[in-house]
């Protein structure tokens, strides 16, 4: 049949069928699909590597006859040259539905849609720390994130000696961005088989010596002292200190209540303020949100500020992590028992597991005050140059 505006408009879906496909005597391969519904619009149908293609051209009522033929004819050209336009129009919309996937957006959806029903622990874990150690790429498409920056991100890690981080940081990568290719929301793994330093365990526990050189050398303005000292002061985590901000501390600056969406373990954390640091706190220019902010947002450029800060102190065989241990370990020798440590240091494990864990955790705020307040006091003693006034204190078992 010879297509004309006028027959377009008179043709109608027999009854029984879903559609009808009709047509062009005019121009090869162009034809109309009219629907049950009374829905028109063009389509172009070739062949292409021996298999039948159709290409939707657009409504009928959107596009003019003449215009529908005019592209057809261009469409049928490409296809003699061996080409397949609707495979390279999906592949473009494809490409197009992932440049406009934010990296942000995916970690949304990975979280929405697979990690609901996963360990809240491992859901806390895997989302934030992607959020965090891969903050200036949230905003930009997924599919741009390359293996180069991948390795570069998880290498600053290593050299920072949290190479187990590192590791971590892969994995939950890899299952992010293995779940999107699963799905087709994108076509390839950044973080797949990346090269990992290995882990190495470590036992690094600061001497009173080696304290009083980096207490020294956190003297002075700057986050990164800030936050080096409340690293020691507190031992809590690198990212957790870095991320503090004024609205997570009491107006008394008695209490630090860091929220679960940033713990490492998924739940809220009270951490009793003693004297020192509560001093270094109010030492604290209000310039941001954030107590300890960095250049743009929150703090980054770690290697380079820990490197300078080696200099200083003259001490460079340590991390940051190592300050986590020494005031665990520190607290450990003052007598504080090892439920009250693991309470301090947000451990979901051994006494805190459980129900018992949530019976205990009113108990726990008194003595992880004390712990803290003995630790801070054992601390000024230390980088004052005198001999603590108690060098054990003793924790009931009990609490209160």
């Amino acid at each position: 049949m010879k297509l004309t505006q006028r027959r377009i408009e008179t043709l109608e879906c027999p009854t029984g069928r879903k559609d009808m496909l009709v047509f062009d005597d005019e121009q090869r391969g162009l034809g109309v699909r009219v629907t049950t519904g009374g829905g028109k619009s063009f389509l172009l149908q070739y062949r292409h590597a021996g298999e039948k293609r159709r290409m939707p051209l657009g409504s009928c009522s959107a596009i003019s006859l003449a215009k529908a033929r005019l592209t057809a004819r261009q469409l049928v050209g490409v296809v003699a040259g061996g080409k397949d336009p609707a495979s390279e129009r999906r592949a473009a919309a494809l490409q197009a539905k992932r440049d406009g996937l934010t990296l942000d957006a995916v970690i949304d959806q990975w979280a929405k849609l697979h990690l609901a029903g996963k360990r809240p622990n491992y859901s806390t874990a895997a989302v934030g720390a992607l959020r965090r150690l891969f903050d200036k790429h949230l905003d930009i498409p997924a599919a741009s994130l390359d293996r180069a920056t991948v390795v570069r991100v998880l290498d600053s890690l290593a050299k920072d000696g949290r190479a187990a981080m590192a590791g971590a940081t892969a994995r939950y990568g890899s299952a992010l961005f293995g779940w999107a290719i699963r799905r087709g929301s994108l076509s390839v793994n950044p973080f797949e088989r990346v090269p990992i330093v290995p882990t190495v365990r470590r036992d690094r526990v600061l001497s009173g010596d080696e304290i009083r050189l980096v207490w020294s050398a956190s003297d002075g303005a700057g986050a990164f002292n800030g936050i080096v000292r409340t690293l020691l002061l507190t031992g809590q985590r690198r990212d957790e200190v870095s991320g503090l901000t004024w609205s997570e501390l009491d107006p008394g600056l008695t209490v630090w209540t860091l929220p679960a969406a940033r713990s490492k373990n998924g739940k809220p954390h009270a951490i009793p303020i003693s004297a020192q640091l509560e001093a270094l706190l109010r030492a604290q220019p209000r310039i941001s949100d954030l107590v300890f902010p960095g250049e743009r947002r929150v703090f980054s450029g770690w290697s380079k500020s820990k490197a300078r800060f080696d200099r200083r102190s003259g001490l460079s065989d340590w991390t940051l992590h190592d300050l986590r241990r020494t005031a665990a370990t520190g607290m450990a020798e003052l007598g504080v028992a090892p439920h009250v440590i693991e309470a301090v240091l947000n451990h979901a494990s051994g006494h805190k597991a459980g129900v018992a864990g949530v019976y205990n955790q009113a108990r726990y705020a008194n003595e992880t005050r004390r712990a803290l307040n003995t630790w801070g006091a054992h601390l000024a003693a230390i980088v004052e140059g005198r001999e603590p006034a108690c060098n054990v204190t003793t924790f009931r078992a009990g609490g209160g």
